[in-house]
């Protein structure tokens, strides 16, 4: 599979304040990769660096085999999209109409939407299963809804990479679970690469048990421990010395041809 994205020996510090070094990883196509580690470990900045608005100390990073800093705003936005971890709902605009500001970077800036846009903005909200809420104020949705409408608002884009910060993080159980699915569902059925911090191990085996091609890092520290599939990466001695917790990891046979893996927490490792 190709590389959509190529970080090079990245390194970041907000002045002597070192926030990760030596950093490098690639990801393919049609993947997922979680970035898994605990709160200030440099998740955030390091996808801050990703999409351009803080720039490396050292090292690079290409897209699409070209470096950042030589790709213009508007060509990042056809190549990347961002989904925050959580955004203010400031004004009362439809639904439709957020979704569709995931076009502003095709729009001129004295020109409105054309028709194919709208067409583009309405398949996005078909594709994340929020259609019937078009219509509805911004403001009066729920924060899983919320979520979602990010997600067809960065699909608007049609880019090859969603960047997602934490996009669990405000969400109840089941619209954690209808996030997971929607980011599942686009890596099969328009082969997205998808960057994705967390903070649950489980979202990466998430992925893995429906059989989408996953990378996860373990960041600690400001740099990365261990690089691999999750079935690898995720041991209790890692998630031990990731976030020391005492751990069991479990395997749990649904049928005759689907076993699920999960991280199951049993306690803090007392210092």
């Amino acid at each position: 599979m190709e590389n959509t994205i190529q970080i090079n020996n990245a390194s970041f510090s907000y002045g002597e304040k070192n926030i990760f070094s030596g950093i490098s990883f690639n990801v393919k196509k049609g993947e997922v990769f979680c970035i898994l580690g605990p709160n200030g470990c440099g998740k955030t900045t390091l996808l801050d660096c990703i999409l351009g608005l803080l720039e490396l100390n050292e090292g690079n990073i290409l897209i699409d085999d070209e470096n950042l800093h030589n790709i213009k705003s508007t060509k990042i936005a056809e190549k990347m999209a961002y989904v925050p971890q959580i955004h203010q709902k400031s004004f009362p605009y439809a639904v439709k109409d957020i979704v569709l500001m995931g076009r502003a970077y095709k729009t001129g800036f004295f020109s409105s939407p054309t028709d194919e846009d709208k067409e583009i903005a309405e398949e996005a909200m078909k594709k994340v299963g929020i259609l019937h809420l078009a219509d509805k104020p911004y403001t009066q949705i729920s924060g899983g809804e919320c979520q979602l409408v990010m997600v067809a608002r960065a699909l608007a884009q049609q880019p090859k990479i969603i960047i997602m910060d934490e996009p669990t993080a405000h969400l109840d159980f089941k619209n954690e679970i209808v996030l997971l699915e929607t980011v599942a569902g686009l890596v099969k059925e328009n082969n997205i690469s998808i960057v994705m911090s967390t903070h649950f191990p489980n979202h990466a085996y998430y992925f893995e048990n429906n059989r989408i091609p996953t990378t996860l890092a373990l960041m600690h520290n400001g740099k990365f421990e261990e690089v691999g599939s999750p079935n690898k990466v995720l041991s209790e001695s890692n998630i031990q010395k990731i976030y020391q917790i005492k751990s069991r990891i479990i395997n749990y046979k649904i049928d005759e041809n689907n076993c699920v893996r999960q991280v199951i927490p049993l306690s803090i490792v007392k210092i």
